[in-house]
């Protein structure tokens, strides 16, 4: 008895195997209607490591557009706490002509929490990280004579490339939307102000 009960269990699941089988093996995609599974988002690139002449490059790529230029680390928490406000100026002043980009002062050992912090935010504009082991205070006072590497800083600069003036420290959304209005204003780029191509850099 036993024996015929083992045989009837066996062939009950052989029939069930072979009704599912089929099933599985010849799907063919989702029905009709039915919304695909969304893809994975691409992990963003690290930042490019610039030092100060690195900087003045990417500057020159954006003369001739009123330009924010943010520094800012993951160590620094008005950093931290200002950024997401600078994401979405931009969003709100890109539409304008306002170009932005960032630089991150961490280290090469904080690399895994500048990536988080950027998959975080979101930003829609680009980021670089100062390149270890350069003079700092060279490059402060390079990009701004009046910088002694207090963080946040924020540089704007006008269409013609000059520095038109700069944040040191977080400052209120109302501060930024008068700073980026104020270049958003000023005058286009001359033929004669186009053979210098390399940015000015005066104080505020």
């Amino acid at each position: 008895m036993g024996t015929a009960y083992r045989n009837a269990g066996l062939a009950f699941a052989t029939a069930l195997l072979a009704s599912v089988v089929p099933q599985v093996f010849s799907y063919a995609g989702p029905s009709p209607g039915t919304a695909p599974i969304a893809a994975k988002a691409a992990t963003p690139a690290d930042p490019q490591l610039i030092d100060l002449a690195g900087y003045y490059k990417v500057l020159a790529k954006y003369r001739g557009r009123p330009l924010v230029v943010t520094f800012w680390a993951t160590w620094c928490e008005p950093c931290r706490d200002e950024f997401p406000m600078l994401v979405a100026l931009h969003k709100q002043y890109a539409p304008e002509g306002l170009a932005m980009f960032g630089v991150s002062l961490d280290d090469d050992a904080d690399l895994h929490l500048v990536r988080r912090f950027l998959a975080r935010n979101e930003p829609g504009f680009a980021n670089y990280r100062q390149k270890p082991g350069i003079d700092v205070d060279a490059f402060y006072r390079g990009v701004n004579p009046a910088w002694n590497g207090t963080m946040p800083e924020t540089v704007f600069y006008g269409r013609d490339g000059r520095l038109a003036g700069h944040f040191i420290g977080e400052q209120p959304h109302a501060a930024f939307d008068r700073a980026i209005r104020l270049i958003l204003a000023t005058p286009a780029v001359s033929t004669s102000q186009e053979q210098d191509h390399r940015p000015s850099r005066g104080t505020s």
